[in-house]
């Protein structure tokens, strides 16, 4: 009996323990999609998990680092939520591959038009940044979570480094070696070029898309035509016919 009790009390402190270290571990965070190397860009995704069941999350802030100001920043559209692009001038501009940056993205916001994230759902934002930094391995973003019943949770704590991991953690961006190809001055030539090869690229696919569904659509219209011709000398038969066999038939 004693060593039961024994058992179920551990259970229990087990189940406790889990349910208080939980949530330190679902926390608003970033990952990129594949790599993140320095001097190049990236898309990343904000995933942030709903931590509440009464309530459901309905704005999401991500300020963005101002010791390594990124001058690109491009949001993609997500469903039943509103992007605001926020920039500011710089105390001291950027010397992006050659050009002079006199402002960045500080701060990028997402609002509900609807029930936002619901207890018991997560959320991914995308976002193209770049170019990345190429003097430090990561990039710390400070988020603040807001909640329908105006509850708000900001993730703006550091890691320290030997420490354990706070209890509200600002997402960290870790960042890869520089690839070839995407450092220094030169990357930003070649990111230019690379770019607008890459939209003229696109632009003659299309057109040769366009190109094949016209030859596709006139091809399926000749036919269409030849058809109806030849349905329509086929009908002419089979009256012709029938009228001579009419003949017949009296003449008999």
């Amino acid at each position: 009996m004693k060593a039961s009790r024994v058992a179920v009390s551990g259970v229990l402190a087990a189940t406790a323990a889990l349910a208080l270290s939980g949530p330190a571990f679902a926390h608003v965070s970033v990952q990129p999609e594949g790599t993140a190397a320095k001097g190049g860009y990236a898309t990343v995704n904000f995933k942030v998990p709903n931590e509440r069941d009464n309530a459901s999350t309905t704005k999401l802030e991500v300020n963005f680092p101002a010791d390594h100001p990124l001058a690109s920043v491009m949001p993609q559209p997500v469903a039943g939520w509103t992007v605001k692009v926020t920039k500011s001038k710089l105390d001291k501009p950027l010397d992006l591959h050659g050009r002079k940056i006199d402002e960045a993205v500080t701060k990028v916001t997402w609002t509900a038009d609807g029930k936002g994230i619901q207890p018991g759902f997560f959320q991914k934002f995308p976002l193209s940044l770049g170019a990345l930094p190429e003097d430090t391995d990561e990039l710390v973003f400070k988020a603040i979570q807001t909640y329908s019943n105006k509850e708000v949770v900001r993730w703006i704590e550091t890691q320290e480094k030997g420490e354990e991991e706070p209890e509200a953690p600002a997402p960290v961006l870790a960042l890869t070696a520089a690839e070839e190809g995407h450092h220094g001055a030169a990357a930003g030539s070649d990111d230019a070029d690379e770019a607008e090869k890459a939209e003229e690229d696109h632009a003659k696919d299309a057109k040769a898309a366009a190109s094949t569904t016209e030859a596709s659509a006139d091809s399926s219209d000749t036919t269409a035509r030849v058809l109806g011709v030849v349905g329509i000398v086929v009908g002419v038969a089979g009256v012709a016919f029938g009228v001579v066999a009419g003949r017949r038939r009296t003449t008999a």
